[in-house]
């Protein structure tokens, strides 16, 4: 509820950065710059790639000494008083910073006299975390009901009771209290909910529909623009495309001249804080298939922590936000329809509106395989045998070498996955345990993934905050070979809901064309685990892409 601020230009720091200040010890203050360089459209697939500018490397470097000399000065007097940063620090430099409250005095003490009083009324107690055993998903000996209808298999760790995860449907959810739910939830696993479709009116989720009436509203506004911004998940450059030329190659695909799947994202369209504004009927047809409304409705949620702020305070953005992109079933290996791994700093719900399968050719298909096998080499050179980097001999000496280092098929992993069925969505998610493991073997194998213009990876701020990765099949059987992790690996079906708890670290891959409407929210059981990564996010460096997700 404490924080400092300057009474001149109001710079507001909080308490936990006043102490470092004091330590003479401020994490989070530098600048991070990154490079990248266009290594041409060969290099994509293969080639070689053009000379890099003279002088220059690509990858992170930090602010300059002179930068990094202002924050060292900033200190606080003898008597513990904190100085207004100078300009360049983001402050004005007159004044000293005076503590402040965003509750009104007293309210915190009131609240807990009024929480106290509840507990004796109501005969509350402190209750523990969830066994899991005293729900339905459990047998009488104890041994998890493999066979209900509300849980899915989702990994296959040994010794523990969290492989399945619980999934029950739209009407479930509808008949049943929370209590089921909550002994799922406080432990942080993620929660799957079906059909929940059925509780539409039909209204068409399809994009060019979307399209359309995002047009129309925009026209009545005085607004035409028919261009949109998208990423090319081939080298992650910003393409700007007409709208229905997009749109229509999400429902019928779209190749470049060498056969390769074109893959545009479309992010946050319309954006949020217009999203009920342009899509008003979609808005209003969102929130009523909302699962678990109490915890995840964005305005009368009463166990959304994010709806009781003060009237006069300034919102998080929580949503909705719209995420349309294309989509293949194969694993492509790069330019793949994914969301990198990383991690939200409060709830989540996701929930699949649309899909568009889209079918090529044998020949296209054939194609696709000859450049994936240019792909693997290049990796084989680059990643493992620098030294051969330039030897077209070794390239054709080592065709076996080249064969075991292909990751799994994906065609193989998704007849596991699916079970016959077309699906939507390739989710990965890792529990909250497994994410010293995992933060620990993306450090040590960086060098083995590509990023912007299919450039390795060189260097690592955070293995997970820096949203770089994305683990393929390869990659996730290397992790548990090595670490022992697993994520939770399931499919999201058309008409699924997933609610991903804050903290644990995600990814996904586009199996066809999807369009996924996502909501945030902040429930109470995982409101530690909200401020936990709202420090951590303090400690990256000022202008990381990760502290553009923050929650106040």
């Amino acid at each position: 509820d404490y924080y400092r601020s300057c009474p001149r230009c109001s710079y507001d720091l909080c308490l936990t950065c006043c102490r470092e200040i004091r330590d003479g010890c401020l994490q989070g203050g530098v600048n991070m710059y990154t490079s990248h360089f266009d290594r041409g459209k060969a290099y994509l697939h293969g080639g070689e790639s053009l000379p890099l500018p003279s002088g220059k490397k690509s990858g992170i470097r930090f602010s300059s000494k002179k930068r990094m000399r202002k924050i060292s000065q900033w200190k606080a007097r003898e008597n513990g008083d904190i100085p207004c940063p100078v300009n360049k620090l983001g402050g004005c430099g007159h004044e000293y910073l005076e503590l402040k409250c965003i509750f009104a005095n007293g309210w915190l003490s009131e609240l807990k006299v009024k929480a106290k009083k509840l507990v004796k009324v109501h005969n509350l107690v402190d209750r523990p975390h969830h066994s899991g055993q005293s729900c339905s998903c459990f047998k009488l000996n104890g041994q998890i009901d493999c066979c209900s209808k509300s849980l899915r298999k989702a990994a296959s760790r040994e010794g523990v009771s969290d492989n399945y995860l619980y999934c029950p449907s739209a009407t479930d959810v509808q008949h049943e209290s929370l209590e089921h739910f909550k002994s799922h939830w406080i432990k942080g696993e993620p929660v799957i909910i079906t059909n929940v479709l059925d509780y539409s009116s039909g209204l068409s989720w399809e994009p060019m529909v979307m399209s359309r009436a995002v047009r129309d509203t925009s026209y009545s506004k005085g607004s035409q623009k028919l261009v949109v911004k998208t990423v090319d998940c081939l080298d992650l450059c910003e393409v700007k495309i007409n709208t229905y030329q997009f749109f229509k190659a999400y429902m019928e695909g779209r190749t470049h001249s060498n056969s390769w799947p074109v893959i545009l994202k479309l992010k946050d369209w319309p954006p949020s804080c217009l999203f009920e504004e342009r899509l008003p009927c979609h808005g209003a047809e969102f929130m009523n298939i909302l699962p678990y409304k109490d915890y995840t409705h964005p305005y009368s949620g009463i166990l959304n922590i994010a709806t009781k702020l003060p009237p006069d305070f300034l919102k998080p953005d929580l949503g909705p936000k719209a995420y349309i992109a294309y989509g293949v079933a194969e694993e492509l290996g790069r330019g793949d329809s994914v969301t990198k791994l990383h991690c939200d700093m409060s709830d989540a719900v996701n929930v699949l509106m649309h899909t568009a399968k889209v079918d090529y050719s044998s020949k296209q298909v054939a194609e696709i395989e000859k450049l994936k096998r240019k792909h693997a080499i290049q990796d084989r050179r680059e990643f493992f045998n620098p030294l051969y980097a330039r030897d077209e001999t070794f390239d054709m000496n080592h065709s076996k070498s080249e064969e075991k280092l292909r990751p799994i098929s994906s065609m193989q992993s998704n007849t596991l996955s699916l079970n016959g069925k077309d699906g939507g969505a390739l989710w990965d998610i890792f529990r909250r345990e497994d994410v010293p493991k995992l933060g620990e073997y993306l450090r040590n194998h960086h060098k083995e993934f590509r990023h912007v213009y299919c450039s390795p990876v060189e260097q690592v701020v955070h293995p997970i905050h820096d949203q770089t990765f994305y683990l393929n099949m390869y990659h996730k059987k290397k992790l548990k070979e090595e670490f022992g992790v697993e994520p939770w690996s399931f499919v999201q079906q058309l008409g699924e809901a997933v609610l991903i708890p804050a903290g644990c670290p995600h990814q996904v891959r586009n199996l066809m064309s999807c369009t996924k409407i996502a909501l945030d929210f902040v429930s109470p059981e995982n409101i530690n685990e909200c401020i936990r990564l709202t420090d951590e996010f303090r400690t990256l460096p000022r202008n990381h892409r990760a502290k553009k997700d923050k929650l106040q």
